[in-house]
C-alpha cells in the first residue's frame, strides 16, 4: 500500500456531504439524505457530514454519534463513559449508571421539534490536529493516524485548504480487497 496516496482513495469535497454550521440539525439530515442518493452507489453512503462557515471553511464533521448524543440533552458529558471500559466496569453497571443519571429515557420522543431546534454549531465536532492528513501522504501513512486516533475519518489537506475526506470504510474496504486477492 505503500504506493497509494490519500488523494487516491478520498472523496473529493465537492462530492460529501456538507452543511452550514448555521443549519439546523433538521436541515442537515435531509442535505446528507440527499447527498447519500447522488453519492456513487458502489462505495459506502456517508455517515457524517462536513461543516462549514459562513467563509464556506470547513470547521467541524458532524457524525451519527453527534446526532444520537445531541437527541438526548442529559447526555452532555457520556463521553466519559469511554473511560470506565479500560476500567473494567461492565455494561450492567453502566446501565444502572445511566438509570439513576436520568439518561436516555426519550431520547426520540419529539424528534422533529428537537430537531428543528437544534443548530449544527452546536452538535459538530472541531477536529483536531490529529483529524488532517495531506494528500500526498501515503495510505500507510494515513491508515497509522486512524488506529492511533481510533478515527472514523480524516480531513484530507492541500495546503491549508481542505480538498476532500478519507474514510476509514474505504481504506478498510482497499485492504479487504487486497487480502482477497492473495493467493495463499
Amino acid at each position: 500500500m505503500e504506493s497509494m496516496f490519500v488523494k487516491d482513495m478520498m472523496v473529493a469535497l465537492e462530492d460529501y456531504a456538507t452543511v452550514s454550521e448555521d443549519a439546523t440539525l433538521y436541515e442537515a439530515v435531509r442535505v446528507l439524505k440527499e447527498t447519500q442518493n447522488k453519492f456513487n452507489q458502489n462505495r459506502y453512503r456517508h455517515r457524517a457530514m462536513l461543516v462549514y462557515d459562513t467563509g464556506g471553511k470547513i470547521v467541524g464533521k458532524l457524525s451519527q454519534l453527534d446526532v444520537l448524543k445531541a437527541l438526548e440533552p442529559k447526555y452532555q458529558g457520556g463521553d466519559d463513559f469511554k473511560e470506565l471500559d479500560g476500567y473494567g466496569i461492565n455494561a450492567d453497571y453502566i446501565r444502572n449508571l445511566v438509570k439513576e443519571l436520568g439518561l436516555l429515557q426519550k431520547p426520540l420522543d419529539d424528534v422533529c421539534r428537537k430537531a428543528a431546534a437544534l443548530k449544527v454549531k452546536h452538535i459538530m465536532h472541531a477536529p483536531s490536529g490529529g483529524e488532517f492528513v495531506d494528500e500526498k501522504a501515503t495510505l500507510n501513512e494515513a491508515v497509522i493516524q486512524l488506529l492511533v486516533g481510533q478515527h472514523q475519518s480524516l480531513l484530507v489537506t492541500r495546503g491549508k485548504e481542505i480538498v476532500g475526506i478519507l474514510r476509514l470504510t474505504d481504506v478498510f474496504m482497499q485492504i479487504c480487497d487486497k487480502i482477497s486477492a492473495c493467493e495463499i
